[in-house]
């Protein structure tokens, strides 16, 4: 089985666009999550390799849910997503543990070489 992924976003269609890339890519989907509260209680259960997690979200935005998912597994890959303008939020998740981000509206190519370098350089 390819490396798992947790998919969470507030917005559906992005999920899904998300979920396309990520599967085109040989990763297996293994959750998806509207907020951050459930992020974290997904992660807790399926334990994924990735986890995408939007920054603007209801419930627990996405700087806390990192914070409960490290706090969780301190070795979690998340990458942050992000709209433009949002640098702070980003700088933010950044020093919190996140990984990388990725920018909507998303770039195919940007999002594909991002899980992957996160991957190779993760292993182990």
């Amino acid at each position: 089985m390819g490396s798992t992924v947790l998919i969470v976003d507030d917005a559906e269609f992005m999920r899904v666009m998300l979920r396309d890339i990520v599967e085109d890519m040989g990763l297996v989907v293994v959750g998806e999550a509207g907020d951050g509260e459930e992020a974290v209680k997904q992660f807790e259960r399926l334990r994924p390799d990735l986890v995408l997690l939007d920054i603007t979200m209801p419930t627990l935005d996405g700087t806390e849910a990192l914070k409960d998912i490290l706090n969780v597994d301190g070795d979690a890959r998340v990458i942050m997503i992000t709209a433009l303008g949002q640098k702070e939020q980003v700088i933010a998740a950044l020093k919190a543990g996140a990984r990388d981000f990725i920018i909507k509206p998303f770039d195919q190519e940007r999002v594909t070489e991002t899980l992957e370098h996160l991957l190779a350089t993760s292993l182990g």
